[in-house]
């Protein structure tokens, strides 16, 4: 039986990655993707999402815009990590694919969701990867909807150190607010998949050479994609690696094909939202006498070769 997911995405290289190997994979059943600002504005992610899902010909999945702002920051988040088509910049704002044929929903991300999860028959696998706007907004309009969830599996948060700051992972730096919402949701099982796990399944130059050598589309547009951020991240010094890099959102995707691709642990998981020099920090309660009852899954270490298998087998 296949799972029925649903893939919340700020499409830039490593959620295209993401959205291809689930709409791909024949153990899933891609029913929606959603998006929200993030990597890039919110019009370029779901233009981008939209290009993705052409380019491996899945223009049947349906794409709803979410939330272009943070739930309580406008204007916000400030500057980023890196600047905006420098060498740095693994994302660009559109993706390197020809312009979509086919065009969003006019149901936003919000509405299809509060009706999906109150309507379905069979429970709902989420999948968000950016930052957590649309989510949040979903589980203040109606809580209730948590129930029809499976599981959340979440790309956030990270606890030796951040990417955007050297406390906080982007998708929470970015809408601190909305992570703290979804953390403290109560929901009844909750995957986080963090930047502790996803530096530890990197993907190299020679994995791209074998995505690429597949002559598949979706080998072709990953080899290409893969490659950019190799480069922003050997521009930046971002691994402690030559020749490769972390694709972040497909290590959440590879967990639902196979759950050993990571190693989790529960913890108690609360999201900075004052702190000047820590917002958006994933506070971690690790201590041998930690208090407050674990709310997930931490995942804090990946296996790259089980990433890079099942990208190959899913691409070819």
């Amino acid at each position: 039986m296949t799972r029925k997911v649903i893939l919340d995405v700020d499409t830039g290289t490593d959620d295209a990655v993401a959205i291809m190997l689930a709409a791909l994979h024949p153990d899933l059943d891609l029913a929606a993707v959603t998006t929200v600002s993030g990597n890039v504005p919110l019009a370029a992610t779901t233009d981008n999402t939209l290009r993705v899902l052409d380019a491996i010909g899945r223009p049947d999945i349906p794409v709803h815009p979410g939330l272009a702002h943070p739930v309580a920051r406008r204007g916000f988040p400030g500057p980023r990590h890196f600047e905006a088509g420098s060498a740095r910049d693994m994302h660009g704002t559109s993706l390197p694919l020809p312009a979509p044929r086919t065009a969003a929903r006019a149901e936003s991300a919000v509405e299809f969701l509060l009706h999906t999860l109150r309507t379905t028959t069979e429970p709902v696998t989420l999948v968000p990867v950016g930052p957590l706007s649309t989510i949040a907004t979903v589980l203040a309009a109606d809580p209730s909807v948590r129930d029809a969830l499976a599981e959340v599996v979440i790309m956030g948060g990270a606890h030796h150190y951040g990417n955007v700051t050297p406390s906080a992972e982007f998708n929470f730096w970015a809408d601190p607010e909305a992570a703290a919402m979804v953390l403290s949701a109560g929901l009844p099982r909750l995957t986080l998949v963090t930047l502790d796990a996803t530096h530890r399944a990197l993907v190299t130059r020679d994995d791209c050479v074998k995505l690429s050598g597949l002559g598949t589309p979706a080998g072709r547009t990953a080899a290409d994609l893969i490659t950019r951020r190799i480069d922003a991240y050997s521009a930046g010094r971002g691994v402690a690696a030559d020749d490769a890099a972390p694709v972040h959102d497909a290590v959440c995707i590879a967990y639902l094909l196979r759950p050993e691709v990571i190693t989790t642990r529960p913890v108690h998981v609360e999201v900075e939202t004052t702190g000047s020099r820590t917002v958006g920090r994933a506070v971690m309660d690790l201590r041998p006498n930690a208090t407050g009852e674990p709310n997930a899954q931490v995942a804090f270490d990946a296996r790259a070769d089980v990433l890079v298998d099942l990208l190959l087998s899913a691409f070819a």
